[in-house]
């Protein structure tokens, strides 16, 4: 069944590839608007085979709109998300806007695909490394439950938006050719550097992006008391973030079992080859919907065999993103 689809925020890094997205998983399209700020109208974006104009986004956008991917930022998708819901539209929301709202699903398809009947017409897509997170490790969770998971990032620049692609390669630029390396809009030098995420720090000493990791995963995995602890931390990488898990289960499991679990487990590739090294990398995730699975190996610090620790790469502008946010709009064609 083809729908009017909208795509707001479509001249943006993720809006991009949600563009591409649709197209190699040919989504069934009638009818086709693109929308974005006042100052991206009028650009114009080929897909398919065809041109089409970016129309300025408004509350009156929405009319005859199905379903409207959101990548325009939280306070854009405040203003604008409950005009499209009004007009009729199942929104896929991808900002941080609705996540946490009680009547919104928070939806990752390989884990809690149910949840989509439960809209009122807004469906958020989970923060970037929560999802390439949970791909991989509610599987375990289902046959084994997690007591505990300890979790740091490596995240990607562009996981900041374009910009961030812009200024890591203008740092990296200026490094080459001895000239002085100025930063626009990270906190740090980005190249050469590793910072913590670019987030403010709340109350409880942890940044955005640590609170969003542990609020998130309960709420998707419906476990209000699994015990979760990030650090999320930029790394100068252009693209797809990588995660180091430590799991603590409530009865023992082994590394093969993880493997064999693993191994069926939809969208998760396993990359794990210790004779030669070979192992999750950013270079191997970028332009992947799989998020890669290795180091796969027993915690020697739990006596009882209850640990496991992994290292995951999965694309943050694809899995983390648009592809997500195109297979929760592929469920609500069935």
């Amino acid at each position: 069944m083809a729908v009017n689809l909208a795509v707001v925020g479509a001249t943006g890094a993720v809006g991009t590839e949600f563009m591409t997205v649709l197209a190699e998983r040919n989504f069934p399209i009638k009818n086709l608007k693109l929308l974005a700020s006042a100052r991206s109208a009028g650009k114009t974006i080929e897909f398919k085979g065809e041109k089409f104009t970016v129309e300025e986004l408004t509350k009156d956008s929405f009319k005859g709109v199905e379903i409207a991917l959101f990548s325009a930022g939280g306070s854009t998708s405040k203003e604008f998300a409950p005009a499209a819901a009004a007009a009729g539209a199942v929104v896929v929301d991808n900002s941080s806007a609705f996540r946490m709202t009680d009547d919104v699903p928070l939806v990752v398809p390989e884990v809690n695909p149910e949840a989509v009947k439960n809209h009122k017409g807004i469906i958020a897509n989970p923060n970037c490394s929560t999802i390439i997170m949970n791909v991989p490790i509610f599987p375990l969770y289902r046959k084994n439950r997690i007591k505990r998971l300890v979790v740091s990032t490596y995240q990607a620049v562009s996981g900041a938006g374009a910009w961030g692609l812009w200024e890591l390669d203008e740092q990296m630029r200026a490094y080459v050719n001895g000239q002085p390396i100025q930063k626009k809009k990270f906190p740090h030098q980005i190249v050469n550097n590793v910072f913590s995420h670019n987030s403010s720090i709340l109350d409880n000493g942890y940044n955005e992006e640590e609170n969003k990791m542990v609020k998130e995963t309960r709420k998707i995995f419906g476990d209000a008391k699994i015990a979760i602890t990030a650090t999320c931390v930029r790394v100068p990488v252009p693209r797809a973030h990588c995660e180091s898990i430590n799991a603590e289960f409530e009865s023992p499991i082994t590394p093969e079992e993880v493997k064999q679990i693993l191994a069926s487990a939809p969208g998760v590739k396993i990359v794990d080859c210790p004779e030669t090294s070979h192992f999750p990398m950013p270079l191997e995730a970028s332009h992947q919907d799989d998020v890669f699975v290795g180091r796969i190996r027993q915690d020697i610090s739990l006596e009882d065999g209850r640990g496991i620790d992994m290292f995951v790469a999965g694309d943050q502008l694809r899995k983390g993103a648009a592809t997500n946010a195109v297979q929760i709009a592929e469920l609500l064609l069935k």
